[in-house]
C-alpha cells in the first residue's frame, strides 16, 4: 500500500509564496512519475506539474515561471514551490504518483487559498 501525505497548504495574500510537500511511504524511485494536481470548487481536477523519475518536468501553462516542482530522493519527498500566487490558484492541491503496472496513487489533498 502506498501513502502520499501532503502538507504546506494555507492562506496567503496575492503575490505571496507557499511550498507544498508530499511525503511518500516508500522510495520515490518506485514511481515512473510524481506530481501535483489541483481542483477548485466547481472545476475538474487539473494537472499543475509533474516530474519523471529521470528528472524531466512538465508544467501547466498557467503556472509556468511561477511554480517549481522538485524531488528529494533521500527523503522520499516531492515539493511544489509556488511563487507570485494569484487568487485563481486557490484550490485543493493533490499529490499524485504513478507506476506502470501499479496504477496511480493520490494524497488526501491540502487547501491553498490566495486572497486578493
Amino acid at each position: 500500500q502506498v501513502q502520499l501525505v501532503e502538507s504546506g497548504g494555507g492562506l496567503v495574500q496575492a503575490g505571496g509564496s507557499l511550498r507544498l510537500s508530499c511525503a511518500a511511504s516508500r522510495s520515490i524511485f518506485s514511481f515512473n512519475a510524481m506530481g501535483w494536481y489541483r481542483q477548485a470548487p466547481g472545476n475538474q481536477r487539473e494537472l499543475v506539474a509533474t516530474i519523471a523519475s529521470g528528472g524531466s518536468t512538465n508544467y501547466a501553462d498557467s503556472v509556468k515561471g511561477r511554480f517549481t516542482i522538485s524531488r528529494d530522493n533521500a527523503n522520499n519527498t516531492v515539493y511544489l514551490e509556488m511563487n507570485s500566487l494569484k487568487p485563481e490558484d486557490t484550490a485543493v492541491y493533490y499529490c499524485w504518483a504513478q507506476r506502470t503496472g501499479w496504477g496511480s496513487y493520490w494524497g488526501q489533498g491540502t487547501q491553498v487559498t490566495v486572497s486578493s
